[in-house]
């Protein structure tokens, strides 16, 4: 394999209509995408295919018109201005699933991505970024971005020079994103769940202050299992404190196993060259039938809204949309299947401004992210909701048990009218 010395020549491997997929946050090779940027006039029908982009750039406002333009699979908070401008694209999409759909609607894909240095037999690893881009190793071609800031992690992630078309270098450091401190809000939500699961559990959670506080309160637990899309500063504090191990894990006994990573310097630094951690293809860690393998499965995902029946919108606010599908609905799918699992949906009462969460019906325009009958539990400062088998009437009562009490006559009134209660 050629060594490449600059970036400009991944455009060697660019034509009329090459379809791009990146890998989502730090896995995106910033200097591959400033080269192909560069040469944005002389381009044709060239899309880039990713999810939650980290990075602004002038493709995503629409600069280059059709000779560059974004599929967003997740909208962040780079992407979601340009959304609702109408510049990007927006494909709604389970993350289980996002590999089958970007391979459905390419043909020959480049995958630019950003990888470790080889190592010395001569493997590339994709870092903190399986995701759906590991899936694609020998089903595409790929063109490396190699920094040294990148960790080298094990896993289905590893690809050898001779599966590259090319690869260059670059000093560019990763993005950091510290953890957000929980305030008594989330800490009180946290100690709701964390008492809720037992010893030897498997969990996902996702990132957050909410998830943040939930980690923290389960460090007297023991013997705690990983298998998440996200790994974050937390599952660091957990498995230094020797709460996790992994020994009662059904899959990947002993393994931490997540798809991504995000997080701070010191995230990466425990996940370089650390054995005890694999990542994996998503369309693996997040496919339901997989995590219903899993006994005891505890699945944590945050919320937006609520509404009687106990449907989640988790990725509009108001009717617009905020993000996407994501993860949620692969998790919560996947612990109910598992035998003695748990779904929760955590989120606090009212929002910022005081309006209330826990709402009779959903706003118009609302996504429903994890539908009432794969809801477990829902969770706000005020307690729990056990909406699993529990018919409107008893949904309805026990959402409105958990609403911030200056709502929950209000609610009542609407319940009523509805028939509800």
């Amino acid at each position: 394999m050629d060594f490449c010395n600059q970036p400009g020549d991944v455009l060697d491997h660019i034509g009329p209509g090459t379809q791009l997929i990146v890998p989502l946050a730090n896995g995106e090779p910033t200097c591959l995408l400033d080269a192909i940027e560069g040469a944005a006039d002389d381009l044709v029908g060239v899309r880039v295919h990713q999810m939650h982009a980290i990075h602004e750039r002038r493709y995503l406002a629409g600069e280059f018109g059709d000779r560059l333009k974004h599929l967003s699979y997740f909208l962040s908070h780079v992407t979601r201005k340009h959304f609702a401008n109408g510049t990007i694209g927006l494909i709604p999409a389970h993350f289980s699933e996002v590999f089958a759909l970007m391979r459905a609607r390419t043909a020959d894909p480049l995958v630019i991505a950003a990888a470790s240095p080889p190592d010395r037999h001569g493997y590339f690893s994709l870092g903190v970024s399986a995701d759906y881009t590991s899936s694609f190793i020998g089903r595409a071609r790929f063109f490396l971005e190699v920094t040294e800031d990148m960790p080298r992690t094990f896993g289905r992630n590893q690809l050898h020079v001779s599966q590259v078309a090319g690869w260059c270098r670059s000093d560019r450091p990763l993005v950091e994103v510290e953890p957000r401190e929980p305030d008594d809000l989330d800490r009180t939500i946290a100690n709701y769940v964390a008492e809720r699961i037992p010893n030897g559990a498997t969990l996902q959670t996702g990132i957050g202050a909410i998830p943040n506080a939930i980690m923290g309160a389960l460090m007297n637990h023991r013997d705690l299992g990983i298998h998440t899309e996200l790994l974050s500063d937390g599952v660091v504090d957990l498995i230094e404190a020797g709460v996790v191990n992994g020994v009662r894990k059904d899959l990947n006994r002993t393994k931490t196993v997540g798809s991504f990573a995000l997080g701070t310097d010191r995230l990466h630094s425990f996940l370089h060259e650390n054995t005890a951690v694999e990542l994996w293809p998503v369309r693996y860690v997040n496919d339901p039938a997989i995590i219903g393998r899993e006994r005891g499965f505890v699945s944590i995902n945050a919320t937006l809204s609520v509404d009687f029946l106990g449907q989640c919108a988790s990725e509009t606010i108001g009717g617009h949309y905020y993000s996407s599908s994501g993860g949620q609905n692969d998790f919560a799918r996947g612990a109910m299947n598992s035998r003695d699992g748990q779904g929760f949906v955590v989120m606090h009462s009212t929002t910022s401004a005081g309006a209330t969460r826990i709402v009779s019906r959903l706003a118009a325009g609302d996504a429903v992210t994890t539908p009432k009958n794969t809801v477990d539990k829902v969770v706000t400062e005020y307690g729990v909701a056990e909406l699993r088998g529990r018919s409107v009437r008893e949904r309805t009562q026990a959402l409105i048990d958990i609403a911030h009490p200056d709502h929950r006559a209000e609610l009542t009134e609407q319940a009523e009218q509805m028939h509800y209660l």
